[in-house]
């Protein structure tokens, strides 16, 4: 069986959960299926890899209607397959135009949904209606649909009410458990100013508006005294959102906060090392379908105190691998607490119930790294996308 994988992100070019997603299925389902991956960007070096990049002509113009303009060329490629499987918008209409063009089925994965992102109109323009004519198009054309997390299931067909609900598999997203695993180095956390000699919270997101990172700063304070706050933070959306994390974390400094912000991609290594040296991971997203980074603290052995939205409930077991913190969503807000600052309170108290207690966080941690590895690895999650594969041909 012959899959054809589109997405907008593969390696070296990762920078979000899909990312990782599509990079650690590839790599599964090679071992099943003649896998062609069709991607955006440079010439990979890989056989089975094509890159495509938009026309000459669209250079400087809107970054969503440069990814619609890759769509024809990524459905043309893809002729031949027996299966199209796309991720993301980015490449979910190349999907629905190689199904049209070819006849051939197209599954679609779905890691988050568009309507509920209205914060990307601030990074897209009127991009953002591009990119939800791309998502609708295709999620209702779709032979069958993936969601990462049953939350995001009920997502999808809460947004798009005349899909099927017969068409939507769930299926979670997985964790590489060799390569994220307790690490007991720190020779990698210097370089980046990380100090190994005090209790540290960590965090890892890109700069958007999802990931409710300024909600984390303003928690910062009332983390408990001498704690360092490590926010690996980069790839902002907007230099609006840049300017506003920049000047919000200035503010945190004054009032005494130990934080380090690292503002570059982390390493394979050093992602470990710092997951693992962590005592409390925090996630104050106010949207995520499943957060693929709490599975990598957790396969890691840290516990991890994360907003209960979406899908996160069904990673990080309350009480058990961490600690959830609930919000109340202020109307047409996009997931924003309706209390920002009351929020902030109740997240840091949350982070330090562990902090003062490190023998519950060491037992969550372990109890995370079962979790992980039990219930999230990606020979299991890799058979039942196959599965997926086989009902539609």
């Amino acid at each position: 069986m012959r899959i054809a994988l589109l997405s907008r992100e593969y390696p070296p070019d990762v920078y979000g959960g899909a990312g990782v997603h599509v990079d650690q299925l590839s790599r599964e389902l090679r071992r099943l299926v003649d896998l062609r991956v069709h991607c955006f960007g440079e010439p990979r070096p890989e056989p089975y890899v094509t890159a495509h990049r938009p026309p000459g002509g669209l250079t400087g113009a809107n970054p969503a209607l440069r990814a619609l303009a890759i769509a024809p060329a990524m459905a043309a490629a893809a002729a031949g397959a027996d299966v199209l499987h796309s991720h993301t918008w980015y490449a979910n209409l190349a999907g629905h135009l190689g199904k049209l063009l070819h006849g051939t089925p197209h599954v679609l994965t779905a890691h988050s949904l568009e309507p509920l992102r209205p914060w990307k109109a601030e990074q897209l323009a009127g991009g953002y209606q591009l990119s939800l004519f791309c998502e609708r198009t295709a999620v209702l054309g779709a032979d069958r649909l993936i969601a990462v997390s049953h939350a995001m299931r009920d997502d999808l067909l809460r947004c798009y009410p005349e899909l099927d609900p017969d068409r939507v598999a769930v299926i979670h997203n997985g964790i590489d458990t060799e390569g994220f695993a307790p690490d007991p180095g720190t020779a990698e956390l210097t370089p980046l100013g990380i100090r190994t000699d005090r209790p540290t919270v960590a965090c890892v997101a890109r700069l958007t508006r999802q990931k409710g990172l300024l909600h984390l700063l303003r928690a910062a304070p009332h983390l408990a005294h001498g704690t360092q706050l490590v926010m690996c933070v980069s790839a902002p959306d907007t230099a609006e959102i840049a300017s506003e994390f920049s000047a919000l974390a200035e503010d945190v400094r004054d009032q005494g906060v130990d934080l380090v912000h690292v503002q570059e991609p982390l390493s394979r290594g050093a992602l470990r090392q710092l997951l693992s040296y962590a005592d409390v991971f925090a996630c104050p997203s106010v949207y995520e379908p499943l957060g693929i980074v709490n599975l990598e603290a957790m396969a890691c052995g840290t516990p991890v105190v994360a907003t209960a939205v979406g899908g996160i409930p069904e990673v990080v077991a309350d009480g058990e691998t961490g600690l959830l913190v609930p919000i109340e969503v202020a109307p047409g807000s996009g997931g924003e607490p309706a209390e920002a600052d009351s929020f902030a309170k109740d997240f840091a108290s949350r982070v330090n119930e562990l902090l003062t207690d490190p023998e519950r966080a060491r037992r969550m941690g372990r109890a995370g790294r079962r979790r992980a590895t039990e219930h999230f690895s990606w020979s299991s999650i890799t058979a039942q996308v196959h599965q997926i594969y086989r009902s539609v041909v």
